[in-house]
């Protein structure tokens, strides 16, 4: 059974009297599927679940069919009935579909109870915005943080730091290369393939590999697209690096955060700092084993700077927080946290990590107003840290 708590919102949502479309989105394998099909047998209301993720994406023909099944039986039984369309976004021209059947539902008072959920936050989201707005409310299932691991795998912090947030990973945790090879394959590779591209177009798919692969590869750390272009084969324009950065950050895998400056203008333009959503991304593709990243302490720090980062994003969204990373000459802080005008500086030192120990000084001499945090030595223990979401620290 799952302990999410976004498990309870979904619970209480289908509850209430039909109101607006469900729409369930994160990356692969975090429990999207499972939590519902989890919460369905609760809330005591028939349900019809079907699923897109074919090998060949269906048409809208499919959605239609679906729909009018879940009529059928609201007819037929007199009772509200809950319709589950998963992977929703491989469906061409879906939400101009559902917004159809739904205000038709809606004019004749049919309790037809939607709930949809996907995988890639960019098809999703253009769905909602060209069709379905004011009709909808947003649940996010990101990846998996170290409280939710540690409470139904008992795994210890360092663990949690090399293995990540995949649950189904922890099964077989035991067995290193079989984790990584695992990760690799089923994850990795099947979000790269069905969520980015299957669904977009992709004039140079290798290429989108390489760039996943050297985001992954320096994690945490902040790399221009012209030193990029320097490293990949056949690296094309910036522009071209850029789409595909969007694209990987559509499946949840990474995040390119920008420079916190003030000015949106000069946010855009700044070098990514990359970060992996999930440390298990760097780790299975590093070649190297857990005895190995905690006997090399550059590495491991980077490592720890990765998880905090991907807790912070990962835990930021559902309350309009955003992510950046600032610099000023050589003076630097990992995150920053911005919330309605209030900012949240804050820098993670490792046991092993050398900070620069006038970093945060100078970012509150820029930004008077703005509390700074040490995560780690010095400052709040990694481990709390990890166990608090972005919304704490302000």
């Amino acid at each position: 059974m799952f302990t999410r708590v976004y498990v309870n919102t979904l619970r209480v949502r289908l509850t209430e009297p039909r109101r607006f479309i469900q729409v369930v989105i994160g990356p692969r394998q975090v429990g999207k599927t499972t939590a519902l099909h989890q919460v369905l047998p609760d809330v005591a209301i028939p349900h019809i679940y079907a699923a897109a993720d074919l090998p060949g994406p269906p048409d809208a023909s499919w959605i239609v069919r679906q729909w009018q099944e879940a009529r059928a039986f609201c007819s037929s039984s007199n009772s509200a009935v809950i319709l589950v369309l998963d992977e929703v976004q491989k469906v061409k021209d879906w939400s101009p579909t559902v917004k159809r059947l739904w205000d038709e539902d809606t004019a004749v008072l049919r309790d037809v109870r939607v709930v949809i959920l996907g995988s890639s936050s960019l098809l999703i989201q253009r769905g909602l915005e060209e069709s379905l707005a004011g009709r909808f409310e947003l649940l996010r299932f990101p990846h998996w943080s170290f409280e939710e691991c540690r409470a139904c795998f008992g795994c210890d912090l360092d663990r949690f730091i090399f293995f990540g947030g995949y649950p189904a990973g922890w099964a077989i945790a035991e067995d290193e290369a079989r984790w990584a090879q695992y990760i690799r394959d089923s994850l990795i590779e099947t979000a790269i393939a069905k969520d980015v591209l299957l669904m977009n177009r992709v004039d140079k798919p290798a290429l989108l590999r390489q760039l996943f692969v050297l985001a992954c590869e320096y994690g945490s750390q902040i790399l221009s697209y012209q030193k990029i272009q320097g490293q990949l084969t056949d690296a094309g324009n910036t522009t071209t690096l850029a789409g595909y950065q969007r694209r990987l950050e559509s499946a949840f895998l990474i995040r390119g955060l920008q420079k916190w400056s003030g000015g949106a203008l000069h946010r855009r333009s700044s070098s990514p700092k990359w970060l992996p959503l999930n440390t298990a991304l760097m780790t299975a593709l590093s070649g190297r084993a857990f005895a190995q990243w905690k006997a090399l302490p550059e590495n491991w720090g980077r490592l720890v700077e990765t998880a905090i980062g991907a807790n912070l994003v990962n835990s930021a969204a559902p309350d309009g927080i955003e992510v950046y990373y600032w610099r000023d000459g050589n003076a630097e802080v990992d995150y920053v946290l911005v919330k309605g005008g209030k900012l949240v500086g804050i820098e993670v030192k490792s046991s092993v990590k050398k900070m620069s120990p006038w970093g945060l000084e100078e970012f509150q001499k820029k930004f008077p107003g703005a509390r700074t945090v040490v995560a780690g030595v010095g400052g709040v223990p990694i481990e709390e840290c990890l166990l608090l979401p972005a919304k704490a620290w302000f």
